[in-house]
């Protein structure tokens, strides 16, 4: 599913009077949860899922195209949990 297919969901679902009401509406959402996990909190959706930051530690890896070993840095990313009715859906 795509943007623009998402937008027209939340449209119909939400019985909005436009695309761009819907667009704009989906953006807060997005932006709001990466605004909140750029500050190192979790979202949750009850029913969904969770959304959380967690650090990875540094790693060993290979350069594909030359074989050399090298070394991933840590970091952080974004983890998805998924909820219960979430899991139940797609049973």
């Amino acid at each position: 599913m795509t943007k623009a297919e998402l937008v027209d969901k939340i449209r119909a679902k939400a019985g909005l009077s436009s695309k761009a009401k819907a667009e704009e509406a989906l953006d807060a959402v997005i932006a709001s949860v990466r605004e909140t996990l750029a500050a190192g909190d979790s979202v949750t959706f009850t029913g969904f899922g969770s959304f959380k930051v967690v650090t990875r530690a540094a790693r060993k890896g290979r350069n594909p195209r030359t074989g050399k070993e090298i070394t991933i840095p840590a970091g952080k990313v974004a983890k998805f949990t998924p909820g219960k009715g979430l899991k139940d859906a797609i049973k």
